[in-house]
């Protein structure tokens, strides 16, 4: 720290009261010659949060949180140390001069261009009976809540905002770089029109974007702002201004889709819940999470692309160190319906019945096949067997055991599955297992998709009937990515209706957003999706049939002749089937 800013941390301390401060978001109670109360970072039911107003600082004995004014918003608010001092010095008007918070300086005009932006829109909201008013009043939200998230009503007209806007001295540039406004043909018109509007406000109360629903029919339903200096929807979820320190209290955050999921659940007092902006949950919003929980229940739609989206989000969260529950919203298309009908209690429950997120993925994968049948089971042992390789050597032995309970399907056969799928096979054709990491090229190209999967899933993208024919050769999809992209597609599939693109890439996270573009981009067909398809199969094929005769070999050379003659003669019969049925292959 240099001596100007120590000289500024010196004055905030001077003229902050900690016990004024800390008092907005504590209860604080005098003893002696301090304050006491009960700690906003973790729960306890005793007080042994200590504040000494004559040191200026604070202690709690019970989780061991410490430090000055400084700290306690830098924790509070999920600060870094400079917007702590930031944020203090703007609060009691303390000159922090030019250069060490300049940038803070020139986003404070943004910031203050969207606060201008929102008060327009609140006031068009709370004026006389709008659309917007009807249609909240009509979805069962009350005046209380309404305030408390700011709602706001967004006209018809062509220009409403921006006219407000521009007779306040505000920039266009800016405006359209906040996109509240967009230019067509010379003039300017306002980006949000005839919707209903949510302000997105983040932990530091600032006004940074905003999400407007459509008020009748038209496209898109829901329109967010871009992105800006201000505003980044990977970075940012939606309602956390309001609900972090519910999160944090109730050690649990509920992970919904939409505004109108949070703003639901929070009128029926499920306060400890926030959603996404608009866009796939990203490794950014899931970082931000981890901050005020570990534990995170997903609460998405109910319909396919729900689920889909539900599949990809729980890997992003663990990745960031959450333990993960999805929510199956019963008897509802979400949870803002499922609340209305049922009540709080009842989607409490739902909560506390949350599924684990590898119990999850196989109750996807045993639902999408038939258990009844030899084939089904045969199909979800392959794709379970996918979803348990993936886990530590504890886990995996966990969900083996438990796989078998559940289906009746052998431990053995399960843990077979398993432990031969992650092993490397010989094949003088297109590879599919995942190749070595080679010299130059690092472990996240490593994880990209092979040839025969990206040819999969471009067929599925040209012609969404190959899917089913697919399903007869899972076993290719073993690269991380492909894997994600092949089971999304499995749970978007409607049957006589292709897979729609832009809805597949907005389940998938960048780095598969990135796998997906590069197959559509680079894989080239050319009318030939029978021919490729055969290839395909073919190659999947042999390469199975060479994993089963090295494994037929092994155990051949295992086996004593003289103790086991019908376990080898069963083996050499078995290896010239394979053979033979390799050269059958090999004749397609």
């Amino acid at each position: 720290m240099n001596s100007r800013t120590e000289n500024i941390v010196e004055e905030i301390q001077a003229k902050c009261n900690i016990v004024d401060v800390i008092g907005r978001h504590v209860k604080l109670k005098k003893t002696g010659s301090n304050y006491k109360g009960l700690c906003p970072f973790h729960n306890e039911k005793t007080p042994s949060f200590v504040v000494s107003e004559e040191k200026q600082i604070f202690t709690c004995f019970g989780c061991g949180a410490k430090g000055s004014v400084i700290k306690f918003v830098e924790l509070i608010n999920n600060f870094t140390f400079m917007e702590a001092v930031s944020n203090l010095a703007e609060e009691y008007n303390i000159d922090t001069g030019a250069g060490i918070f300049d940038n803070e300086k020139k986003r404070s005009i943004y910031y203050e261009v969207n606060k201008k932006a929102a008060v327009f829109f609140y006031r068009a909201f709370r004026g006389n009976m709008n659309p917007a008013l009807s249609y909240m009043a009509g979805r069962g939200i009350d005046d209380a809540t309404l305030k408390k998230f700011g709602v706001g009503y967004a006209d018809a007209a062509w220009d409403s905002l921006y006219s407000y806007l521009k007779a306040d001295g505000a920039d266009e540039d800016v405006l359209t770089e906040l996109g509240l406004i967009s230019v067509g043909k010379g003039k300017h018109f306002d980006k949000f029109r005839g919707r209903v509007i949510f302000p997105i406000i983040n932990t530091r109360s600032k006004i940074i974007g905003f999400g407007g629903r459509i008020l009748g029919s038209g496209e898109p339903k829901y329109l967010n702002s871009q992105d800006s200096k201000i505003y980044h929807k990977k970075d940012n979820l939606y309602a956390l201004n309001i609900t972090r320190q519910d999160i944090a209290k109730e050690e649990q955050a509920i992970l919904v889709e939409g505004y109108m999921d949070v703003i639901s659940l929070y009128r029926h007092g499920v306060k400890n819940v926030t959603a996404s902006l608009g866009t796939a949950l990203t490794d950014g919003q899931a970082g931000i999470l981890k901050r005020y929980t570990n534990n995170v229940v997903i609460a998405y739609d109910s319909d396919a692309a729900g689920r889909a989206a539900a599949l990809r989000g729980m890997d992003i969260l663990r990745r960031a160190g959450c333990s993960v529950k999805v929510l199956r919203v019963k008897n509802a298309k979400d949870p803002d319906e499922f609340v209305k009908a049922y009540g709080k209690e009842s989607f409490l429950k739902l909560v506390s019945e949350a599924v684990p997120m590898i119990d999850f993925k196989l109750m996807v994968e045993r639902e999408s096949v038939d258990m009844d049948t030899t084939e089904g089971r045969l199909k979800f042992l392959k794709s379970a067997a996918s979803v348990i390789r993936s886990l530590s050597p504890v886990e995996a032995e966990v969900y083996i055991k438990k796989t078998a309970d559940e289906t009746g399907i052998s431990e053995g056969a399960i843990r077979g599955e398993v432990q031969g799928g992650s092993l490397a096979v010989k094949r003088d054709t297109i590879a599919i297992r995942r190749n070595p990491v080679r010299s130059g090229e690092t472990q996240a190209d490593s994880d990209m998709p092979e040839m025969v999967e990206k040819y999969f899933i471009r067929l599925i993208l040209i012609d969404a009937s190959y899917l089913k024919r697919t399903r007869e050769y899972e076993e290719a999809f073993t690269s991380p990515a492909a894997y994600r992209i092949y089971s999304n597609m499995k749970l978007l599939y409607e049957e006589d209706k292709e897979i729609d693109y832009r809805k597949l890439a907005d389940t998938l996270d960048e780095y598969d957003k990135k796998a997906l573009k590069d197959i559509v981009e680079n894989i080239k067909i050319a009318d030939k999706e029978e021919s490729v398809f055969a290839e395909c199969a073919r190659t999947v094929t042999l390469s199975a049939l060479a994993a089963r005769e090295d494994e037929v070999l092994r155990m051949l050379t295992l086996t004593d002749e003289d103790e086991n003659r019908d376990k080898a003669e069963q083996l050499s019969r078995e290896l010239l089937v394979i053979q033979k049925k390799k050269k059958e292959v090999k004749g397609w």
